[in-house]
């Protein structure tokens, strides 16, 4: 098998990190908009954007953040102000996001397929003054009328024909008419190519690395979302923490193909900050559709590819001679959500390419820990601590106790990427960290060298009779047959036990399982307690925006028709 080769360090480059005398590695504190800063300055002549064939340089790319800047500042946006990006993958989202932070103000990420309920909430809980939006009917409309009841000054509306090539602007202008925006309240309206009609000279902000960047918000599966509050030392450190772990700066020009939706945290310090850090180029796509995505891979071959296991999984379902050439990929990393190791398997064995998996949240910007790109990767292992970084395993019901080694328990992380809280909820913020470390909710344990393994979460744990079963082991055990695609195990009512797994299975489409014979396969790898009570094929699984399988809808499902 032939995995990635090793990049070309740089000698002597300014890194922003050490290494202590302890041998432990230290991130200074710094400001977000440094990444920007130093990439037009060092590399002003290199691709710093691809969005579907049009490129901007580095030198562009930073005028054009300085004009949105000074157009911010002029409608009297600045420090503190808060600005949601509800936008897919574009150029947009990229130079909104440094023009915010150029300023003072902070970046709210807002996944464009929320609800119209969901951006009220938003809009109302973060304070919002501004609100981008693409050239996209059904998602202006509900930010347009969401935005007036919830008092947000201005809708920017940010237009495709200022960002696509001649060909595909055509193309969108003549058969995408129905996609097109109708604009119901002009005074509410601010277009992009306004705001950026300027000479482009921002006036400088007095900015401190301990200021909020970023709101993400998180745990609207479990709840009302909260804000957590990410600064510019968070972020930047968690951006730091990867290129120490990529082995610091290389000489030859990453390419980072970005299709996962940027307003999500992965993307946020993977794909965007990451590629930015580097000098790399952003080779950007709205959405994962693997027509696209092959021929965007054969155009701009891609040296850096993060993902989802979902994404994995639809390559390993292409048919054969379609898997693309990925040879030019030096470093190929999952996160978002567990990843099967038949699904890790199967995708290194044919595409010739490694893939390793990390884990982290929301609150920890979000990377906690990763296997390493190049040395010893673990079977379902979430890998080593990052740099920088402590992980301790605790009893979740009487923290004071420590785990030991291989010990499960609730996983806690310390180091420089935690958020600062949650956005006006000092009330979450102190139940979600004991003395200063981070309280994630997942359950899992360290081995003799410091790999993290998970178990589950501790809002999904299933109690049958009093005792743990852990979804993540049921599914697990289902990805071992060769037939199953997807697989989600919930928690459901049962008058014996209190409650039982119940199994939900998408298979492959030529294969004739059935859910008589998964069972049989499970028996010999689960125990009684842990065997579903039930197995439900489907056509496929229920997904987040980032393509993560999701088990809410699922529960909610069978809660609704156990009510009624």
């Amino acid at each position: 098998m032939i995995f990635a080769r090793e990049a070309t360090p740089i000698p002597d480059y300014p890194l922003p990190y050490y290494v202590d005398d302890a041998g432990e590695y230290v991130f200074p504190p710094r400001l977000l908009t440094s990444l920007i800063d130093n990439a037009v300055t060092r590399w002003p002549e290199r691709p710093a954007i691809d969005y579907f064939g049009r490129c901007w340089t580095y030198a562009e790319l930073g005028e054009l953040v300085d004009k949105a800047a000074r157009g911010l500042q002029d409608r009297g946006f600045g420090k503190g102000d808060r600005l949601g990006l509800c936008l897919g993958n574009s150029p947009y989202h990229v130079v909104l996001y440094f023009a915010v932070l150029k300023v003072g103000g902070i970046v709210v990420n807002l996944n464009p397929l929320y609800t119209e309920y969901e951006l009220d909430h938003l809009f109302r809980d973060a304070g919002m003054k501004i609100v981008a939006v693409p050239e996209v009917r059904f998602v202006h409309e509900k930010v347009e009328h969401a935005a007036r009841k919830a008092g947000v000054e201005k809708v920017l509306v940010c237009r495709m024909k200022d960002m696509l090539p001649f060909a595909k602007n055509i193309g969108f202008r003549l058969f995408r008419r129905a996609d097109h925006i109708q604009i119901s309240d002009p005074e509410i309206t601010l277009e992009m190519a306004d705001l950026i009609a300027n000479g482009g000279k921002p006036d400088p902000v007095q900015m401190d690395p301990d200021d909020v960047a970023v709101l993400q918000y998180t745990g609207g599966t479990t709840g009302i979302p909260k804000g957590a509050m990410l600064t510019h030392a968070s972020l930047a450190a968690n951006c730091g923490q990867m290129l120490a772990h990529f082995g610091g700066m290389v000489e030859e020009q990453q390419r980072t193909l970005g299709v996962l939706p940027m307003f999500h945290v992965f993307a946020l310090t993977s794909v965007l900050n990451f590629a930015i850090e580097m000098g790399g180029e952003l080779v950007l796509l709205p959405r994962f559709e693997m027509k696209q995505v092959l021929a965007t891979i054969k155009r701009k071959p891609p040296t850096q590819v993060y993902g989802v296991p979902t994404i994995w999984s639809a390559f390993n379902n292409l048919p054969k001679g379609q898997m693309p050439d990925l040879s030019s990929v030096q470093c190929c990393i999952s996160g978002g959500a567990p990843l099967p190791l038949e699904v890790r398997q199967a995708f290194e064995e044919r595409s010739g390419t490694r893939v390793v998996e990390g884990y982290g949240l929301s609150e920890a910007s979000p990377i906690i820990t990763c296997n390493p790109l190049f040395g010893q990767v673990k079977n379902n292992s979430a890998g080593p601590r990052f740099p920088g970084t402590t992980i301790e395993i605790r009893d979740p019901e009487n923290p004071e106790h420590l785990c030991k080694q291989g010990e499960r328990g609730e996983v806690m992380a310390r180091g420089p990427q935690l958020m600062k809280g949650y956005w006006n909820n000092p009330e979450a913020t102190e139940k979600t960290f004991y003395k200063g470390a981070l309280r994630t909710a997942d359950i899992g344990y360290l081995d003799e060298d410091g790999y993290l393994f998970l178990v589950d979460r501790i809002k999904d744990l299933i109690l049958c009779s009093g005792y743990n079963v852990y979804p993540r082991v049921i599914e697990d055990a289902a990805y071992q047959h060769p037939d199953v695609k997807e697989a989600i195990a919930i928690g459901i009512p049962d008058e014996y036990r209190g409650q039982a797994p119940k199994l939900f299975v998408a298979i492959s489409g030529d294969s004739d399982l059935t859910p008589e014979a998964l069972e049989e396969f499970l028996k010999i790898r689960l125990n009684k307690i842990e065997m579903p009570e039930e197995i439900e094929f489907r056509d496929s699984l229920p997904k987040t925006m980032v393509g993560k399988l999701s088990k809410k809808e699922l529960v909610e499902e069978e809660e609704a028709k156990r009510n009624g």
